[in-house]
């Protein structure tokens, strides 16, 4: 890939930004996963404070930490049992408030992973409520109803493992409400004292100079009668208060939004920008695998069209895949029928309504491909999610001890029961013993997949044609152009389905247009910016990959299969 030599920033202080999160690259990770620090096979926070200088040699300014509370882990961690604390496998509260003061000390924010909606059945509000008496203060923490025939408009989510969304509980002699799985109660947010207890977690780990929260669920927090119990009004007050609360305090700190939904429903957890300041993109994610898969820009567009404008001060977050399966609960039953059998034919990649498949993998470990979906997404509108380990082309794994080396899905002997386990197998450092995760001859949580050998960071950092720079140099490029990272966003006509195009135009006027062709053949194309007032506009390549020319003006872009073409609008 040609370039023009562009390099990362050097890390930096922490410096006041209300707004820091509309410039945010994110790269999202599991402490469990990333590295081991005092060798007992499980990740935690000293080994994530030794790798902080890599994760700002990507170009990353945030980290986004997926739940590290005490849990049974029946969920990986999304089955809380102490919101206050750190499960002792990643180390204590000290190491933490030292994992954010090295962070800061880079230049990086840290986002945590709140999960809002439920609580694990070990957690204490739990187990006190199931001993209370119905009706009081202490069992209303939880939903409970004497039938399971309540709230029968509301979707299950887990369809593969759960038939209703209330369980029994033989101690309370009555029903209790879960959106997930049996084991993980929702609270009730109708109970004050709930909402109280909430705040308080919120601002405890705001003190501890945490910089953003990502409200798991956030569009299922309020239940009513005869509702699919989403989107619910209530529930847009409820987090109009807790921003609100965190204005009064915490002006600088930022509301990530978990809401999988259409982007006019989305929309409204911005509010008027008295709300989430932040809201994930899920149906552009869908949309952008949709259009690689058709060999036809036409999905893509038709939802940015349909994404309507958000309040000046928020912001979408963007991703690819993360630690979840591939949610195709935004495109239609065709729609998920053919991405199903684009990319995951082995019906055992399959799970809930989604894929359970790492991006390469994913896409079948073609490199182009993968480019161009990483260009699509750090030169969108949005702040863009790195999964860890995509930047370094880490596949999917059981886990197990017995791999198949030959099975490139890596689901061979996979029980449904371990679910996503395999999206969050160990970082892979170097080609040593468990790819340099833990300290030789410890086992590690998960195993490490095989091709650990050739995908791992050591050998890519010595390789300038590696996956690993090509991601730094896209990052820096994000970053260091203001038309990429906050420039108005115009589509262009190609007059080609096979080509998508588009302007990103800054306030202080500094232009960039983009082009990706999504055919496996190359392409050329031309371009009318003669609305955009520059018909005679000369281009200066700020990137390109391979098979695409420098045509140094608009009339004529070649494009390479699956090929991408960046350049200034001078």
């Amino acid at each position: 890939m040609a370039d023009v030599g562009l390099e990362t920033n050097a890390p930096a202080k922490i410096t006041a930004n209300a707004l820091w999160y509309k410039d945010a690259v994110i790269y999202q990770l599991h402490v469990k996963s990333f590295c081991d620090g005092n060798g007992d096979g499980i990740g935690d926070f000293d080994g994530l404070i030794s790798k902080l200088d890599y994760i700002s040699s990507l170009g990353a300014n945030t980290i986004w930490l997926l739940p590290f509370y005490p849990s049974p882990r029946k969920d990986d961690g999304y089955d809380v049992s102490s919101y206050r604390d750190i499960h002792p496998d990643f180390g204590t509260l000290s190491d933490f408030r030292n994992c954010v003061r090295q962070a800061h000390a880079r230049g990086l924010r840290i986002i945590a992973d709140l999960v809002i909606n439920h609580t694990s059945d070990q957690h204490p509000w739990f187990k006190r409520a199931v001993r209370s008496k119905a009706g009081s203060r202490w069992r209303n923490f939880y939903v409970w109803s004497d039938t399971d025939q309540k709230y029968g408009a509301t979707p299950i989510i887990f369809r593969d493992v759960e038939k209703s969304n209330w369980e029994w509980n033989t101690e309370a002699g009555a029903y209790y409400w879960h959106r997930f799985f049996s084991h993980q109660p929702d609270l009730n947010f109708d109970e004050p004292l709930v909402v109280e207890e909430m705040l308080g977690v919120i601002r405890f780990w705001l003190r501890l100079g945490v910089d953003g929260l990502r409200l798991g669920a956030a569009s299922y927090l309020i239940e009513r009668e005869g509702t699919a119990n989403e989107n619910l009004a209530d529930t847009h007050q409820l987090l109009k208060r807790i921003r609100s609360e965190l204005d009064q305090d915490f002006n600088d700190r930022m509301l990530l939004a978990e809401v999988n939904q259409w982007p006019e429903d989305v929309r409204n957890y911005f509010g008027e920008g008295d709300e989430c300041q932040m809201a994930f993109n899920f149906p552009l994610m869908a949309r952008m695998l949709l259009s690689i898969s058709r060999e036809n820009s036409y999905p893509l567009i038709d939802i940015i069209r349909q994404t309507p404008p958000i309040p000046e001060a928020c912001q979408w977050a963007t991703f690819l895949r993360n630690h979840d399966e591939l949610t195709l609960e935004t495109v239609s039953a065709n729609e998920r029928d053919f991405l199903w059998n684009a990319y995951a034919a082995d019906r055992r990649a399959r799970i809930n309504l989604g894929i359970r498949r790492r991006l390469a993998p994913l896409l079948q470990g073609d490199r182009r491909r993968v480019e161009l979906l990483n260009s699509l997404l750090l030169s969108l509108l949005g702040s863009p999610i790195i999964y860890y380990g995509d930047e370094i082309g880490m596949v999917t794994t059981p886990p197990t001890r017995k791999e198949d080396v030959k099975d490139p899905i890596g689901i061979t002997g996979w029980p449904k029961e371990k679910g996503r386990d395999g999206e969050r197998t160990p970082m892979q450092w170097n080609d040593g013993p468990d790819a340099g995760f833990s300290p030789s001859g410890v086992k590690t949580w998960l195993p490490v997949p095989p091709s650990y050998a050739q995908a791992n960071v050591a050998a890519e950092e010595h390789e300038p044609d590696s996956m690993l720079h090509w991601y730094q140099q896209l990052i820096a490029l994000k970053k260091q152009d203001s038309a990429l990272h906050n420039g108005a966003e115009t589509m262009l006509n190609t007059s080609d389905a096979n080509v998508l195009s588009w302007m990103r135009k800054a306030d202080n006027g500094e232009t960039v247009v983009v082009a990706c062709n999504f055919t496996d053949q190359p392409q050329t194309v031309s371009l009318d910016l003669s609305s955009q007032g520059a018909s005679g506009a000369k281009l200066t390549t700020l990137l390109k990959t391979p098979g695409a020319t420098d045509p140094g003006s608009l009339k004529s872009i070649q494009l390479g299969p699956y090929g991408v073409y960046i350049a200034r609008v001078e």
